[in-house]
């Protein structure tokens, strides 16, 4: 499970692309880093309906997963395609309202960032070993 938050650009209109499959796209803009994302999401089914009362310009948090899949083109070249499929929309001030700490929840980075850790603290770890 994945949350982000940020702002909506865009809500598009649920499309039925089967009699028993319909999506609803929508993209939020990510400005936690220096260089905004806008980022595009899909909900499916009944879930679609969860963007009835989101408007552009609000800020959100979107729960979601990550789904990735293999297709092969009538040419036989394989490509592989990753959807963000988006299961619980909250809105910022709603959620601040629940307890959250001011401001909300602190934006998702996907890329994962780990502290260096020194040489020195490394060292007087191994000295504290009791054997």
């Amino acid at each position: 499970m994945f949350k982000l938050t940020g702002t909506v650009k865009v809500v598009n209109t649920t499309v039925q692309v089967s009699e028993k499959f319909s999506k609803r796209e929508f993209v939020i803009t990510d400005t936690s880093s220096m260089y905004p994302q806008d980022i595009m999401f899909q909900a499916t089914q009944d879930k679609c309906s969860l963007l009835d009362a989101v408007q552009t310009g609000e800020q959100i948090e979107v729960s979601f997963n990550l789904k990735g899949r293999e297709w092969t083109s009538p040419q036989g070249e394989v490509k592989y395609f990753n959807t963000l499929e988006a299961w619980r929309i909250e809105k910022v001030s709603q959620i601040a309202g629940q307890g959250m700490p001011q401001g909300g929840p602190a934006p998702m980075n996907l890329d994962p960032v780990t502290a260096p850790i020194s040489a020195n603290a490394a060292e007087s770890e191994d000295d504290d070993l009791p054997f």
